[in-house]
């Protein structure tokens, strides 16, 4: 393992710092006061200078119209990426569009390229992707009542779907049904491409989250699905891999989620200890004078640095090993670097007071959209477990 900056990447990182600090920061600021369709305009014109520097789908191979990037280089493009809430959303990046892109551009046939892949590519469209339900646990993923049942040439969908990030303005859907009802746990499910204008294809409402809203790809969304019929060349990969898919777009996009979570714990640390030694409490002292504000510096500062060492060495098993042997570190990464997240925030939050909690800020952003980090992919209960018992094994049997 070598986790230094290879010298290619290197001048590509000092790029997107420039282009974070100077492009989308100012675009961010925007959508942070106004919301995201009233920046409409500057994100597509930020968009598209990404794209003219070269700066386009790091997660993908040249070949596809991406940086080519492995799986580690796009982790340290992703922390510089992670500091701004639109960092991703610059680059064509952005979960959930990126696992989507490698899911097509893998499981997809050249007719599903066409209409659904190619524009995603060029970032004419985004998608969205349709899986948890809110009557059933999101922690027990083979469990769901969404049908897609065959008739003659199309399939016939009809279910309830909820938090779909991003599906506030997606052109499609990846729906994950059930097809085949007696087939085995993890062979029941497959997945459709739906086209969001499609009759009986509802998006109800955007869930609020902690009294936010968002809108457009800012957003999670509940739909509803009712005798939504699409033609049969819209399944995904195969009736039944439905799960399978899932796993492998599951394990490179843990390695995105971590390393954004970084950058946004290094800009929360910054804000932290600006905070510590600007903000007096009398003539004579500041904050950072402080034992106490010493040591939540200290502390964030000794997790993010090990954090990111442990993110970085899951990306290398990914590009070593790949993703089936890494899942045990992929796990780890995905609890760990979630729980240090919210820590540094909460930090930052506190040590600036009452400022900390309004909006006056970032920090109450993160607070509030970032939370979700210890649920979405699999809540931490789900990988502590699968990592204990890996290791368990190690040791004598366990119960499964």
């Amino acid at each position: 393992m070598d986790f230094a900056i290879p010298d290619t990447l290197a001048p590509t990182l000092d790029a997107l710092r420039r282009f974070v600090d100077q492009r989308v920061m100012p675009v961010e600021q925007q959508v942070r006061a106004e919301g995201f369709a009233a920046a409409e305009a500057e994100l597509r014109e930020m968009r598209e200078q990404a794209r003219a520097e070269g700066l386009w789908l790091p997660q993908l191979p040249k070949d596809e119209g991406g940086m080519g990037l492995s799986v580690l280089e796009h982790g340290l493009v992703s922390e510089v990426l992670g500091r701004s809430l639109l960092g991703h959303y610059a680059l064509n990046c952005q979960a959930p569009d990126a696992g989507n892109m490698e899911l097509l551009i893998e499981f997809g046939t050249e007719a599903q390229h066409e209409q659904f892949l190619r524009p995603l590519l060029e970032g004419r469209v985004r998608s969205c992707f349709a899986m948890t339900e809110p009557e059933h646990a999101g922690s027990n993923p083979v469990w769901m009542s969404t049908r897609a049942r065959r008739d003659g040439d199309q399939w016939v969908i009809d279910g309830h779907k909820w938090f779909c990030s991003s599906a506030d303005g997606a052109a499609f859907a990846i729906v994950m049904a059930v097809t085949e009802p007696d087939g085995a746990p993890h062979e029941r499910a497959s997945m459709i491409l739906v086209p969001t204008d499609t009759p009986g294809f509802t998006r109800v409402r955007n869930i609020s989250v902690m009294g936010d809203e968002g809108e457009g790809w800012m957003s999670h969304s509940e739909l509803r699905l009712e005798g939504v019929r699409v033609p049969a060349e819209n399944l995904l990969g195969g009736s039944g891999r439905g799960f399978a898919l899932a796993q492998a777009r599951l394990g490179p996009g843990r390695i995105h989620h971590c390393m954004r979570w970084i950058g946004l714990c290094e800009r929360a640390f910054d804000e932290m200890a600006t905070r510590a030694v600007t903000r007096k409490l009398s003539p004579d002292q500041r904050l950072g004078d402080t034992q106490t504000v010493q040591h939540w510096i200290a502390e964030s500062r000794a997790e993010i640095d090990a954090t990111r060492l442990l993110v970085l060495n899951a990306a290398w098993q990914i590009d070593e090993v790949g993703v089936k042997a890494a899942r045990e570190a992929i796990s780890l990464i995905k609890f760990h670097a979630a729980g240090v997240l919210l820590r540094v925030v909460d930090r930052a939050i506190q040590c600036h007071g009452a400022l900390g909690v309004s909006d006056d800020t970032v920090l109450s952003w993160i607070y509030r959209h970032e939370r979700g980090a210890r649920i979405y992919d699999g809540p931490d209960e789900v990988h502590k477990t699968v990592v204990a018992r890996r290791i368990l094994r190690r040791y004598g049997t366990v119960k499964r």
